[in-house]
């Protein structure tokens, strides 16, 4: 009875040991994945909290991510008009929204364009509200004459975040 079990327990063994290279063989080959993408139908509410003067392509980091983020929804199908995007702007990212004269003191370069302005303007066109942190404003002596045409200016940029998040608006950070 023992002999018999052992000749059993020696097949499996050897089964399985010769069935292991077509195991191996088949995870070898690339599984099917399924991507997850957004609903075609649905609509969007976004709110990014942009505080850095980092810049992206010549532009500030946040306003470079905000357009970018059009096209990913755009490659899933989604209408333009289906998103509703707040960008509000505060701390050192304000000074992205001023004009070239301003812009040129907040710098302290005499010369310098604001390479922010067209930006800020297409995603306005966009529908996107653009909007500046008047207690940044406040402390940099800015006045709304000092600001780009059409940005918003609200009263300081954390309630304002607040306010959005709480009305539904995912809030997207880092910029």
């Amino acid at each position: 009875m023992i002999t018999s079990f052992r000749t059993l327990l020696s097949t499996l063994l050897l089964a399985t040991l010769l069935a292991a290279p077509s195991v191996q063989a088949a995870s070898t080959q690339p599984e099917a994945r399924h991507l997850v993408m957004v609903e075609k139908t649905s609509r969007y509410r976004v709110v990014y909290d942009i505080q850095s003067d980092e810049m992206a392509a010549g532009i500030s980091r946040g306003l470079y991510y905000a357009r970018g983020l059009f096209e990913a929804f755009r490659k899933q199908g989604v209408e333009t008009g289906q998103v509703d995007v707040h960008l509000v702007l505060h701390g050192d990212a304000a000074a992205m929204l001023l004009i070239d004269e301003t812009y040129q003191l907040a710098i302290n370069d005499p010369f310098a364009v604001n390479p922010n302005a067209k930006i800020a303007q297409d995603l306005i066109d966009l529908g996107v509200s653009v909007e500046i942190c008047h207690s940044a404003m406040r402390s940099k002596g800015w006045k709304p004459k000092d600001v780009l045409p059409n940005v918003t200016i609200v009263h300081d940029g954390y309630t304002r975040l607040i306010k959005l998040q709480n009305d539904g608006y995912a809030y997207i950070g880092g910029y």
